[in-house]
């Protein structure tokens, strides 16, 4: 998305990151140090990973606003398993089923039921969460059992004095970008969210490529579960009702991918996530309180989502097809 002749949003949100990490080499200590830029960056893998499963949909002129649910409520179920017993590559394999079948059912709503993603996916998330508490586990909080040590690796492990939640990161987007980019499922991804009517006419297979995004980003808000439980023994299921899902939509929005669909990539994800990562990251060293924190980010968040829609104004097409 092009602001200034030739300067991007991206650039500018990478420009502005540089300009917080000096501003904030300057005046916090210790903000430059090698072990604080690595646990600046390990922090937000965790929002990085969801990053790309938001954008990914985006990208198609969508939004998954059950994607925290999904994650929290599928690996809580996955902890619960294994508690109760079962093995757990068994137990992993049931929670990556569980995301797989949300994912079919909000892309079936949205391609063929035409349901509006931002309600189809509002009230699956509120659905999942229910549907968890009351069927799968009664705790608020799944504590991760012997069995299920292995799994603290990717969370807490190093690999090459680097936190592996940075390697997974890194894994997720580089999959992720040759699936845009050399796949013929991803050049339609970005086809439909460009234009959905243009792309039925030419043959794409729109319905089924909806489907598919929503599939995906249950995928890999999965293995975002699985590091965010790794991290800290635990999953927290009260997160399906937190404001994490805008912080997601917030790192999307900011970096350059735009609402309207059809641009960006999973350069903008990583842009975006470097600047939130920094932000949160100083503003966590100054001791900002969190309520102040999340003003800071609903104001940033607002203040994207109005240049998006100067940037990117919604034509006749995507007015009639009422998705965000």
């Amino acid at each position: 998305m092009q602001i200034f002749g030739r300067v991007s949003q991206e650039q500018i949100v990478f420009g502005l990151a540089v300009l917080l990490c000096v501003g904030f080499a300057l005046t916090l200590p210790g903000f430059l140090t090698a072990s604080n830029l690595l646990n600046l960056v390990r922090s937000v893998s965790i929002l990085g990973i969801l990053g790309v499963a938001m954008g990914l949909v985006v990208i198609g002129r969508g939004i998954d606003l059950s994607l925290v649910a999904v994650m929290a409520i599928s690996v809580a179920w996955t902890l619960q398993l294994v508690t109760s017993g079962m093995p757990l590559p068994q137990a992993v394999c049931l929670g990556l089923l569980f995301c797989l079948a949300v994912g079919t059912i909000n892309g079936f709503l949205i391609a063929y039921v035409e349901i509006p993603a931002i309600f189809a996916t509002l009230a699956m998330g509120t659905a999942v969460y229910g549907f968890g508490r009351y069927f799968l586990f009664s705790l608020d909080v799944l504590y991760m059992p012997e069995a299920a040590q292995r799994l603290t690796w990717l969370g807490q492990g190093t690999l090459f004095d680097i936190p592996v939640p940075i390697f997974l990161f890194a894994a997720v987007c580089i999959v992720a970008y040759l699936f845009l980019r050399y796949t013929k499922s991803g050049r339609y991804l970005r086809a439909v969210g460009d234009n959905l009517l243009a792309a039925r006419i030419t043959g794409v297979p729109a319905r089924p490529i909806i489907v598919l995004q929503y599939i995906l980003s249950a995928m890999i808000g999965f293995i975002a579960g699985l590091v965010t439980a790794a991290s800290v023994a635990s999953m927290n299921t009260r997160v399906a009702n937190s404001t994490y899902v805008y912080d997601v939509i917030l790192v999307v929005v900011l970096g350059g991918i735009g609402l309207s669909g059809g641009r960006g990539g999973i350069r903008n994800v990583i842009v975006g996530t470097l600047l939130i990562g920094v932000l949160l990251n100083g503003m966590t060293i100054m001791d900002i309180q969190y309520t102040v924190q999340n003003v800071i980010k609903g104001v940033i968040l607002l203040t994207a989502i109005v240049i998006d829609t100067i940037l990117n104004p919604r034509d006749e097409q995507t007015a009639q097809q009422g998705d965000i």
